[in-house]
């Protein structure tokens, strides 16, 4: 069984990240989408709130990809969270050159961890290049229309989330 780890803190799931979920998932017979707990970042939603959104949205693309997708939250070091889950293989999405230098520092740092887990990149379609969580958060908190980034269901939970305060 192939099995991916596609690592991120998803504070909200874009339809950037779905991209890389569906094409990852024609890879893989099986996709975890890590769901990290970094406190440091100080998410918007918690997560469980994040979990139950992927879940949410990856539900209907399992049914017609025939891959298992799942959450799977973790703390630990990402090549550890690889292990717990079975994986071979770490996904990680590009948007720009920015993201290529960090991304290739880390995986540099993973495989000198464990030279077994290979990473894939996966540029993200022209479409979602400038989509990121965190600007989709700025964009919704001063009032923006983030439709065109979320999809209707994370669009009407950060509307909730930034009307409680």
């Amino acid at each position: 069984m192939r099995v991916a780890l596609y690592p991120g803190t998803f504070d909200p799931i874009t339809l950037g990240h779905l991209d890389i979920i569906r094409r990852a998932s024609a890879l893989v017979d099986k996709l975890v989408i890590g769901v990290a707990i970094n406190r440091d970042k100080g998410p918007l939603f918690s997560l469980e709130e994040r979990v139950a959104m992927i879940e949410a949205e990856c539900a209907k693309l399992s049914e017609e990809t025939g891959t298992e997708i799942v959450a799977h939250p973790f703390e630990n070091l990402l090549i550890d969270c690889a292990h717990d889950v079975g994986a071979q293989l770490i996904v990680r999405g590009l948007r720009a050159v920015a993201d290529f230098e960090y991304e290739f520092q880390m995986v540099g740092m993973n495989r000198a961890l464990d030279s077994s887990v290979e990473t894939v990149f996966l540029m993200a379609e022209a479409k979602h290049q400038a989509i990121a969580s965190k600007l989709v958060k700025e964009i919704a908190r001063l009032g923006g229309d983030v439709s065109t980034f979320v999809t209707p269901r994370v669009q009407a939970k950060l509307a909730e989330r930034l009307r409680e305060g």
